[in-house]
């Protein structure tokens, strides 16, 4: 059998634990996968298994080639789902060209560089009102107080959500995307069990989809420049998008759309805070020095650990034999600190040139937002470089049960 050969490293490898993730990122385990098994068949409890791609090359390899690595044959999320809901639940980021191409074209022109270097000094003066509401109340939560609302204000109003109802998208968000974290749903597989006539991971879902057809309801009738008035009017081969597909859509911006941004955020932080000398580097470094460590965070950090693809015919990698229907999953954490791209990988360094990270993909499915989550870490630690020196953390991180997302939910911080 072609996964025998990694059958040795299953007794101390299960990527499938969340609770170990919840302790920490197991840098280790990526490490020896690169170098003993970088194709890595990885058992599951409650599923068929599915192969690690664990190696930057080979990621890139995977990410590239969507006629034999398929986002839409069985979805983008390790789950198993009967074939009726995963196409119930497939919005862009579960499409492969040109399908995927043609509903990502819809907005994409508000992600382009040129539209937001216009936004820039917005995001500037709501990060600076955010961090100085904080910094005034001395101990403060940073992913409460400032992670999480940067980029949901600045999302809420690219969206076209008021702003009173942010932190209602957050919570929502939450449940979806952190269901397997017990602070967000008490017990997801009783949750799962009793919902399993849903295609979603979370009943939360519906939720989001009534808060969306609310607001589409409102930009038929008065439209504005903002992103739901875009997907009300849509059309894609002449036909608008349906009630189904606008659902999708906005599911998939309102929840993924604030929640990679916060944890880079959150993240970076916890990174200066545990590496003093690399703060004070952008403090007393040249305006450049935040571009560069924006990146950086963004690679150490990697908000999104893995995404699935399913192989469409048998492909041999690395010596391993992947067959067709199988599921892959690219581990951009582990790529991100591979050895052969990046020196000394796990050390933290502002000034990282060049840095070929992968945290926002590659390939057709590269992040649509990836410019304003780079701009918004960008400006953010442009905003913090006065304060950097007297910022320490005083309880946490409280890390997201999830080997899905790299999330910090809770992180107490002292202003001294």
């Amino acid at each position: 059998m072609a996964h025998a050969a990694n059958a040795s490293l299953a007794a101390e490898i299960d990527l499938c634990d969340h609770d170990r993730f919840a302790r920490g990122v197991p840098h280790e385990w990526f490490a020896r996968l690169r170098a003993e098994a970088p194709v890595y068949w990885q058992p599951e409890p409650k599923g068929p298994g599915f192969w690690s791609i664990t190696r930057h090359e080979d990621v890139v390899r995977v990410s590239k080639d969507p006629k034999r690595f398929s986002s839409e044959v069985g979805g983008t999320s390790l789950e198993d789902l009967e074939p009726e809901h995963v196409e119930a639940r497939k919005s862009m980021i579960d499409m492969d060209p040109p399908r995927h191409y043609k509903l990502r074209s819809l907005i994409s022109k508000r992600f382009l560089p040129r539209a937001l270097t216009a936004f820039s000094d917005h995001i500037r003066q709501l990060f600076r009102g955010i961090l100085e509401t904080a910094i005034a109340r001395g101990d403060f939560d940073f992913v409460d107080d400032v992670a999480v609302e940067l980029p949901m204000r600045v999302f809420a109003e690219m969206l076209g959500a008021p702003q009173e109802d942010r932190l209602l998208i957050v919570d929502i968000g939450n449940r979806i995307l952190g269901a397997t974290d017990p602070e967000y749903v008490d017990d997801y597989e009783t949750e799962r069990e009793r919902f399993k006539h849903l295609p979603f991971s979370s009943p939360a879902s519906l939720e989001m989809f009534e808060y969306g057809r609310k607001l589409a309801a409102q930009r038929r009738a008065e439209p504005r420049d903002d992103i739901v008035t875009d997907l009300v009017f849509a059309e894609v081969d002449g036909e608008p998008l349906t009630p189904h597909e606008f659902d999708l859509y906005f599911l998939l911006l309102a929840a993924a759309g604030n929640e990679t941004t916060r944890h880079s955020l959150s993240g970076g932080m916890f990174e200066l805070l545990c590496h003093p000398d690399q703060a004070e580097r952008i403090v007393a470094g040249d305006e450049d020095l935040a571009v560069t460590a924006a990146d950086e965070v963004l690679r150490m950090v990697t908000a999104v650990h893995h995404f699935r693809r399913t192989a469409t015919e048998d492909v041999e990698m690395r010596g391993e034999v992947i067959r067709a229907g199988d599921k892959v999953a690219m581990w951009y954490t582990s790529a991100n600190r591979d050895e052969d791209v990046f020196e000394e990988p796990n050390r933290f360094d502002v000034g990282r040139k060049p840095n070929r990270h992968l945290t926002f993909g590659i390939g057709p499915h590269f992040c649509l937002g990836a410019y304003l989550a780079r701009l918004e870490i960008q400006i953010a630690l442009e905003e913090l470089r006065p304060h950097l020196g007297r910022l320490e953390l005083v309880s946490g991180p409280e890390r997201l049960r999830s080997n899905f997302f790299n999330g910090i939910k809770h992180m107490g911080v002292r202003y001294r």
